[in-house]
């Protein structure tokens, strides 16, 4: 992913042009500069704040549209066999309700269609149903069947939930591009080439999208003739200052670019500070790999656009990763406490007093901890302990060292961290301050690996990545786990995480 760059003299000022953005001054040649008139700016009524406004209405409008279907459903059936409107309602509303969150029609999207989301609502309406009828029949004793009439009863059912819901989203869409375009949310532009100005146009002349650009984010801005009069705000570095400034909550990325790794650090940071990124695809064929609008698929006047998911720390689930971190520590240092007695006690015999090894490790947005682990050789001094990377043959290391190092015995005690907020039990491995330092300058997606808590294992350990390994890759595969994190994810991870333990030869 690239930004949109044109092979052009380049400059780190404001976009060139007869249109300039107006500054109150104009400079003239000789040095001096005079007055100019400046264009009142456009005023813009003040946005809606929140986010989570529409999503909710549209759960209101389902909810409302199932009951007053099963309502109109149940005055066809005869009172004999059909079902109570409360137990069709409490039956088929949450698992309808459920059906629609994990497939994307309670999100927000750029563009808004109720036939584009027709036939998603139809398919999740039949499932609920279908499961409805079934829980009536196993609370009857009986397999369901209300005569020949039931499959028109059903169908009077589906229909009208369809029809109410459909209607009701169609007037809160409307309702909701007439405040878009009377209230319009800041936005970010990532890119001021060709493609980037285009988007920023397109924004501008189509208020129903109600997005109002404010400037360009880019280090290195082409010069290129136009009509813009936005101006470019600087690089990564402007990001956070110009999101509190302008309170935005939107950044588009328009793809194409000179630095890869620049781009998905800017992209990284505006997720951190809770911003809804978009990424406009430099090839149009890109747009039509999600199932738009349901999978994360949008367009913007014709540009196709691909949510980019929102922080792993940001994301719902985070709560349950916690809660699982709590659970399974106690658990485990509950359960494993005679194991963890019986290394305490071969540590003492194998390297004398001083059981546990501490050592400072970086975590979280760069906090510096201290972690737990079971001593496997005695340093010479600190700085050995700082700055040695590998120690796993040093001839000083006995064989119960070997074995605990082996069988990751040693690291046990980090449960203690755990149960602490140190670390979690899934995330990138916590490294010491000097390699973090280190790392950091050589790799440059190193440090994004501290977006979430470091953890006991992670997807780069049970890839084999560990010991003396590329660091390139480990800063990969960390950064892959934290933009795909899912808590399913981490009961994967902890899953071959035990196999390995049990079978160190990966077998």
């Amino acid at each position: 992913m690239t930004i949109d760059h044109d092979s052009l003299p380049r400059s780190g000022g404001p976009l060139p042009g007869p249109h300039r953005p107006a500054t109150g001054l104009l400079d003239r040649p000789d040095g001096a500069v005079r007055a100019r008139a400046v264009a009142p700016p456009r005023r813009h009524r003040r946005p809606v704040p929140s986010r989570y406004a529409l999503p909710l209405t549209l759960l209101q409008v389902d909810a409302v549209a199932l009951c007053t279907a099963t309502a109109v459903a149940n005055r066809a059936i005869d009172p004999a066999t059909r079902l109570t409107p409360l137990l069709g309602v409490a039956a088929v509303l949450p698992l309808l309700l459920l059906l629609n969150l994990t497939g994307g029609l309670y999100r927000t999207r750029l563009t808004l269609s109720v036939l584009d989301e027709l036939p998603a609502l139809a398919v999740r309406a039949v499932v609920a149903t279908a499961f409805a009828v079934t829980l009536a029949g196993c609370l009857d004793g009986r397999w369901p069947d209300c005569g020949p009439a039931t499959p028109a009863r059903l169908t009077v059912l589906l229909g009208a939930q369809l029809l109410i819901a459909a209607l009701g989203r169609a007037v809160l869409y409307h309702l909701v591009r007439r405040i878009r375009r009377s209230r319009p949310n800041p936005v970010l532009v990532l890119g001021a080439g060709r493609l980037g100005r285009r988007v920023a146009a397109a924004l501008d002349e189509h208020g129903e999208y109600g997005l109002r650009p404010v400037g360009f984010l880019d280090a290195d801005p082409p010069l290129l003739p136009g009509d813009t009069d936005l101006p470019v705000l600087g690089g990564r570095e402007a990001l956070e200052r110009e999101v509190r400034r302008h309170r935005v909550h939107h950044v588009i990325a328009t793809a194409g670019a000179a630095d890869e790794a620049e781009t998905a650090a800017t992209l990284r940071e505006a997720a951190r500070l809770g911003c809804q990124v978009w990424l406009v695809p430099a090839l149009r064929e890109y747009g039509s790999l999600p199932t738009a609008p349901i999978a994360g698929g949008d367009h913007l006047w014709g540009f196709p656009c691909l949510r980019v998911g929102a922080a792993a720390m940001r994301r719902p689930g985070w709560v349950g990763k916690r809660a699982l971190d709590i659970f399974a520590a106690s658990f485990g240092l509950l359960l494993l406490a005679p194991v963890l007695a019986l290394c305490a006690l071969a540590v003492r015999f194998d390297t004398g007093p001083g059981v546990l090894f501490r050592q400072q490790r970086t975590g979280l947005d760069g906090r510096v901890f201290t972690v737990l682990k079971f001593r496997t050789l005695r340093p010479s001094n600190e700085h050995e302990s700082a700055t040695r990377w590998n120690i796993s043959q040093d001839h000083r290391m006995g064989a119960v060292g070997r074995v605990m190092r082996r069988s990751s015995l040693d690291e046990l005690p980090q449960l203690w961290n755990v149960l602490r907020g140190d670390m979690s039990l899934v995330g990138p491995r916590p490294e010491r301050p000097y390699f973090v330092m280190r790392f950091s300058q050589a790799y440059p997606e190193y440090a994004d690996r501290h977006r979430v808590p470091v953890g006991l294992t992670g997807l780069a350990q049970v890839n084999g990545l560990r010991g003396d390994t590329s660091i390139e890759d480990r800063a990969r595969f960390d950064n892959r786990y934290i933009e795909s994190w899912s808590l399913w994810q981490d009961v994967k991870i902890l899953c071959r995480t035990a196999a390995l333990m049990l079978h160190p030869d990966g077998s």
